[in-house]
């Protein structure tokens, strides 16, 4: 067989960029081999060519004109690893629109403006590929796409940020928040400035692009209910080890009577079920469905060889499948409802701060009580002259929940600390308990 060369360009050629084009480099023989294309980075776009690089691009490769990517008609294969919306959006548009298929690793462009994307790619008669916006070397995407298209995927539960994987396990190991967030930012799994990470946006536009997939209906970044780990307290870490429970930032997607619902947020994670064991910077997604029950994908979801192996691997797929290839596509193929945001339910710990005297208790049960909320554990803790009530409760829906601990926040016995982070456990609530 004889080999076609083809040219590719980088947008972007930071510590992915130079990752992915070491793998294409020295990978060269077996990419051949397996498709008979051998695969050549010609143009890399770039801010700075003077800085130094994690791999040398070779002579004339360097360039700050991305018109010299947009109007080179032999470059036909093209890796987004610049990140951000703009003018990353711009670029991919119009090199989808010429016919240039794409593969991205930006979650934020993928999840804010997919719809746009994939029609640019119709138009043109391209492919968009994008596993490595969601979980780096974990092949997710095509798995839902290609091994279950008919299975009916209708829950997706998955640790999905390795950053904040990494801080809550150095926080059970007993590191502050803040400990926790300096040694991830000094071993590179954190950025300088954290927000998207810790505040789960990061985690958010990962999820939304996993529902859209999982579902076949557009999940828009804006339907996600998102809270972050940065106002988790290292109490909530202590609770959830008395629990037998471990703490992690958990992307929720539930599919239920063509409404879905999908959300971020902290959980407290039964030390039984199998997230609760995934520590560091790794990510882990469950896939459930009506043809296989569970499938749980796990690996490293952080890190720039992991990301650059995921661009390798569509990379890799595009000239191996041009013209028949599954992912051409978009994912979307219906159209369901968002699901009310309180509507969801689930298991609760909540914990609460009140004046430590008779009666409280038989208070807090009562406003549970009018919200239906059903207490099937209860702990309490002495505190600095108060008290600390550590609750599981039976399954309730979101708002329920929410409405009951506002009321908890107005009583007079109440100091104003109230919250609730959802448990997730396979066993029943009355085996959790106090360890």
């Amino acid at each position: 067989m004889q080999s076609v060369d083809v040219p590719v360009a980088l947008l972007g050629y930071g510590t992915v960029g130079a990752a992915v084009h070491r793998l294409l480099a020295e990978q060269g023989d077996e990419i051949e081999r397996a498709t008979g294309h051998r695969l050549r980075v010609v143009r890399a776009l770039v801010r700075d060519p003077s800085r130094g690089r994690g791999f040398d691009p070779g002579a004339r490769v360097l360039t700050t004109d991305v018109r010299e990517v947009l109007d080179d008609p032999s470059i036909r294969l093209v890796a987004e690893v610049m990140g951000g919306v703009e003018p990353a959006g711009d670029h991919v548009l119009s090199l989808l629109r010429s016919g240039r298929s794409v593969v991205t690793a930006n979650k934020q462009l993928v999840a804010r403006h997919g719809p746009e994307l994939f029609a640019a790619a119709a138009a043109g008669g391209a492919q968009l590929r994008f596993e490595a916006s969601v979980c780096a070397a974990i092949p997710v995407i095509k798995v839902l796409r290609e091994s279950l298209v008919v299975t009916n995927v209708h829950r997706v539960l998955g640790i999905v940020n390795g950053t904040t994987n990494f801080m809550l396990s150095a926080m059970s190991d007993g590191q502050s928040y803040a400990e926790a967030l300096a040694e991830a930012q000094r071993l590179g799994y954190a950025e300088a400035d954290p927000t998207d990470d810790v505040g789960g946006l990061d985690a958010a536009a990962k999820m939304a692009i996993l529902a859209t997939v999982a579902f076949g209906s557009r999940v828009p970044l804006d339907w996600v209910e998102v809270q972050g780990i940065d106002a988790l307290r290292e109490e909530h870490v202590e609770a959830a080890r008395g629990l037998d429970m471990r703490v992690k930032l958990l992307g929720r997607a539930t599919l239920a009577h063509g409404r879905v619902d999908v959300r971020v947020g902290p959980a407290f994670v039964d030390a039984h079920h199998p997230l609760a064991a995934v520590d560091g910077p790794f990510n882990a997604v469950m896939l459930q469905g009506d043809a296989i029950r569970e499938i749980t994908l796990e690996g490293p979801g952080a890190g720039g060889i992991e990301t650059a192996s995921a661009v390798v691997a569509d990379l890799v797929s595009i000239v191996g499948t041009t013209g028949t290839g599954f992912l051409q596509g978009d994912p979307v193929w219906r159209q369901v409802e968002r699901m009310p945001p309180g509507e969801l339910s689930s298991l609760w710990y909540l914990r609460v701060l009140v004046e430590d005297r008779a009666g409280v208790l038989a208070r807090l049960a009562q406003e549970l009580a009018v919200e239906g909320v059903s207490v099937a554990r209860l702990v309490q803790q002495p505190a600095n002259g108060h008290a600390v009530l550590h609750v599981v409760t039976h399954e309730a829906p979101a708002g329920r929940v929410e409405a009951a601990l506002a009321a908890i926040r107005a009583l007079p016995e109440s100091r104003g600390e109230a919250t609730a982070l959802p448990v997730v456990s396979e066993r029943g609530v009355e085996e959790l308990g106090w360890a």
